[in-house]
């Protein structure tokens, strides 16, 4: 028994030492963790339990049967984030550059299968170089087997995929499809094809970064939801995501204790709005001033920065929130900003999580380029993914509602279940001034009775109350008091029930 004992733990610490140790400063001199330092900061405190740890690659060509490490590249296992079950791969650049081989696709897809049968989240922690090359086709079915088990997962577990070094080839397409992806500045990069065969096919020539760094992904493609400073501080903030996310899509939303009051006044709400309607502020202080403790975990924040989206909680329970930023734009909607809405939409409704918007949008931006870059397509993705979600839907305008875009940010038209307006809301077809130059156009050679013209439309239509008469607007309130409403709104509405008609799936406007 003692030999056996003996052996096992030499096995666990040839495991443990990944590549070598030689490898693992290498690693450290880069500014990155190994896998298992990674897992350890994700985890608490002594909950991770690994899987596999001896599984060895079964390839004999190119002399790869001399060369085994035991794990082939990836550690796997489970655990608690905050005490609640995570299940996590985390590929090992230090063992064949992490690269992926059919064992390995076997350990994730093990993983995989054991989080969607167990309804729990899983994160997968990314930092190789693609496939392995010795294995050919054998690791390219590998991934095909990840990528199933991503699209089968969806809208059932949360899925999150954290770049933390090199991200090329087929290993892209599994981040692709989950559900967020998040990335390490100057450490991290994602591509499908590298700056050697980009120079070689289009004469580009183009830095890692340049071509697929956390700054284009979080600022031009949008393909990364945010960006940290080094591995520690990404880890960190998955920690504090995991606490917003459902364990899955029927588990409802995790509740912590909060000591702010669902009835906390914040009078200073009453004067964020400037009198001038030109005049910008910032939504995030009305977002911050409303939520619970101020703490709201922003999703996309350097992408589309004229919408904000992101997660908070309200009495304890996690909310999403929407909301046109003023600042940027002037809150108008574009197509960037209707896709990042849209995705961030449609996983609320997957994962049963009420969401909670804030409009002042002066409509959709116009111009060729958008027209040319399929707004009209891009725009309806909101349209139509506030339209289908049954989650609660609590809708606040705090100023401009004009046009289409009144339509599609959860108006009562599309379902929203409980509307309130501030009374500095202004709900029209158009700004004042367009709509008296195309109403009155004979007359606008006489700017006293075109000025006079728009103070009559603003008196008559600059104001919450047409569309309150009607129904559209179900309270008028005054800004102060929103927390209280929509924390009462939302208790109110904890039951709701409502069922779409019977699809094998939607075809949402791609």
């Amino acid at each position: 028994m003692t030999n056996v004992l003996d052996e096992l733990e030499r096995r666990r610490a040839v495991a443990r030492l990944g590549g070598g140790q030689a490898r693992i400063e290498a690693q450290h001199k880069r500014g990155k963790l190994t896998a298992r330092e990674r897992i350890e900061l994700l985890m608490d405190e002594g909950s991770f339990e690994e899987f596999d740890m001896y599984v060895e690659h079964r390839s004999t060509d190119f002399g790869m049967e001399k060369t085994k490490i035991p794990g082939d590249g990836v550690v796997t296992g489970w655990g608690t984030i905050n005490g609640r079950v995570v299940y996590v791969f985390g590929k090992d650049f230090t063992v064949f550059g992490g690269s992926l081989s059919e064992t390995h696709a076997k350990k994730i897809t093990k993983i995989q299968d054991m989080a969607l049968q167990n309804r729990a989240p899983i994160i997968g922690l990314f930092d190789a170089g693609g496939a392995r090359i010795q294995e050919g086709v054998a690791a390219l079915g590998g991934y095909g087997e990840v990528f199933l088990r991503n699209v089968l997962a969806s809208g059932v577990i949360p899925q999150i995929s954290v770049i933390m070094g090199p991200c090329a080839g087929g290993d892209v397409y599994s981040p692709a499809m989950t559900d967020f992806i998040f990335m390490v500045k100057d450490t991290s990069y994602m591509f499908v094809t590298g700056p050697d065969v980009v120079k070689t096919v289009t004469n580009e020539t183009v830095t890692a970064e340049e071509l697929g760094g956390a700054k284009v992904h979080t600022t031009k493609s949008s393909i990364a939801d945010r960006a940290y400073e080094n591995d520690v501080e990404t880890l960190l903030q998955m920690r504090r995501l995991m606490d917003f996310l459902p364990a899955n899509n029927k588990s409802g939303v995790p509740v912590l204790p909060t000591r702010d009051p669902a009835d906390r006044i914040e009078m200073s709400l009453d004067t964020l709005v400037p009198a001038n309607p030109n005049q910008p502020y910032d939504i995030k202080e009305l977002i911050l001033k409303v939520v619970d403790e101020a703490d709201f975990f922003e999703i996309q924040d350097t992408f589309a920065r004229n919408i904000v989206t992101g997660f908070a909680r309200m009495e304890g329970r996690t909310v999403g929130i929407v909301a046109n930023q003023p600042m940027v734009l002037a809150g108008v909607l574009d197509s960037d900003a209707s896709r990042k809405a849209a995705r961030f939409v449609r996983f609320c409704d997957c994962f049963e999580i009420p969401i909670i918007t804030f409009v002042d949008v002066p409509g959709f931006l116009p111009g060729t380029a958008q027209e040319y870059g399929g707004l009209i397509k891009h725009g309806a993705k909101l349209l139509f993914a506030y339209s289908e979600a049954t989650v609660p839907k609590i809708t606040v305008i705090t100023r401009k509602a004009y046009g289409g875009a009144y339509d599609v940010m959860s108006s009562k038209h599309i379902r929203g279940d409980v509307n309130y307006a501030w009374p500095s809301a202004e709900i029209a077809v158009m700004g004042a001034k367009g709509a008296v130059e195309i109403l009155y156009r004979a007359e606008l050679g006489d700017p006293e009775k075109i000025k006079a013209r728009i103070d009559e439309y603003q008196k008559a239509f600059a104001n919450p109350f047409v569309a309150a008469e009607r129904g559209y607007i179900d309270e008028v309130i005054m800004p102060h008091g929103t927390r209280r409403r929509i924390c009462r709104s939302l208790n109110m509405l904890q039951n709701k029930s409502v069922q779409n008609p019977w699809k094998k799936h939607d075809n949402i406007p791609l």
